[in-house]
């Protein structure tokens, strides 16, 4: 037997067993890739505006930039980090209390670093779910907290987030043997790719819903302070019994420009808190001190987040209005650098779109314009306002051109 063909028959079945890399279903992101590939190859003099990029388009603060490298030249931060320092946990906390006004955190046992949120999330699973568990996921959304739930047996419940419920998950809707079999309950506000954000009443009910059922509520924060028109960034351990239920993931990613960083937090219940820590330090051996103490500057100066989110706002007002001129019911969110649109039906007298992706792709290929579909409750597709563009004028040029480009056809809808 050659190597190549024993080596295929000893893939593990969560990634395909013995068919590992044969399938032929192409999927979303793929396909996005593979139609501005073959656009830009069409129309080479156009340029390609790409607002499905879920990244920040700026550089991290000068200031914590200038911190990373004044601490990455002090040889008491080269070795390991293990599971985190404790300038960075006391930073977080103030950063709670300070943004999010959350009261009685403890930063040497309720709050610990990971290398950004998608390890947390991934390595969750593994303190709380057997073969047979269940983890309540939104749909759309981030999926790696299902992901690993089914890598270690356990199955996933999807509950769809419609537009008729503010996109907020309908907690009664779930059947009481699913509720009843869960471990875990993922929820993610301001939500990726909704825009949606929660209130402290939907909150309140998640904290009756989990105690009601022994559930751990994970939220996933990252666009948590990024928002907007006078809404206050809300956490969700700061309604009442929330630390008794569970933990909130916090990501510098989004809010301070700093995605390839790779730095944020878990906040809350100490005992999860404590089962994620062991976990971890079974995965990793931390993140770079300098990166940690840089990333402490940034949280004791929220007010960055602040002038962050003031541009992505007035790109929101800008990009709302150009799609409602040309048709579309945009709604500009109140958090989160996305914006969801339901997709047209079609073009009048022309092509019919069956599907989000199917319009994402007539953008793509024929208006050089990218987004990301999202067919899960509904058709919508997800713009980003994180394009790029240097400075306010730059930002209205792209808008505009966007706005012509989509004025010589008439959507139905």
């Amino acid at each position: 037997m050659s190597e190549e063909t024993y080596i295929q028959q000893l893939f593990a079945e969560r990634i395909g067993g013995a068919n590992y890399g044969k399938g032929t279903a192409i999927y979303k992101f793929e396909k996005i890739k593979r139609a501005k590939a073959a656009a830009k190859k069409e129309h080479p003099d156009v340029e390609l505006i790409d607002m499905g990029v879920g990244e920040p388009d700026e550089m991290a603060d000068a200031g914590i930039v200038a911190k990373l490298a004044e601490e990455a030249a002090k040889p008491e931060n080269r070795g390991y980090a293990d599971n985190g320092i404790v300038e960075f946990k006391t930073a977080a906390a103030a950063y709670l209390k300070n943004v999010f006004n959350v009261d009685g955190i403890d930063a040497e046992t309720e709050i610990v670093h990971s290398i950004g949120s998608k390890p947390a999330l991934a390595m969750l699973p593994s303190c709380f779910i057997n073969p047979g568990d269940v983890t309540i996921m939104t749909v759309p959304g981030y999926p790696v907290l299902g992901t690993h739930t089914k890598y270690l047996g356990g199955e996933v419940h999807n509950v769809q987030l419609t537009k008729e419920n503010n996109f907020l998950p309908d907690l009664d809707a779930i059947p009481t043997e699913i509720a009843e079999r869960a471990k875990l309950l993922y929820l993610n506000y301001p939500n990726n790719p909704t825009g949606a954000s929660a209130t402290v009443e939907f909150f309140t009910k998640v904290v009756a819903f989990a105690k009601k059922y022994d559930i751990v509520v994970v939220h996933d924060a990252p666009y948590a302070a990024l928002t907007y028109d006078g809404l206050k960034p809300l956490s969700f351990l700061s309604v009442p019994g929330a630390k008794e239920v569970g933990v909130e993931l916090h990501s510098l990613s989004k809010s301070y420009n700093m995605t390839g960083w790779r730095i944020g937090f878990v906040a809350g219940n100490p005992l999860v808190v404590k089962a994620f820590s062991d976990v971890k330090d079974n995965n990793d051996s931390g993140q770079f001190m300098a990166i940690q103490k840089a990333a402490a500057w940034g949280l004791n100066n929220p007010q960055i987040t602040e002038k962050i989110a003031e541009k992505y706002s007035r790109r929101h007002n800008m990009l709302v209005g150009a799609l409602n001129e040309v048709g579309f019911k945009a709604e500009k969110p109140k958090g989160s650098f996305f914006l969801y649109v339901e997709a047209p039906k079609g073009i009048k007298g022309g092509q019919r779109f069956e599907s989000a992706e199917d319009f994402s792709q007539y953008l793509i290929r024929e208006k050089l314009i990218s987004t990301v579909p999202w067919d899960d409750a509904g058709k919508f597709v997800r713009f980003s306002v994180t394009f790029i563009a240097q400075g306010e004028e730059q930002e209205a040029l792209v808008i505009d051109e966007i706005k012509r480009r989509l004025t010589d056809v008439e959507f139905e809808f």
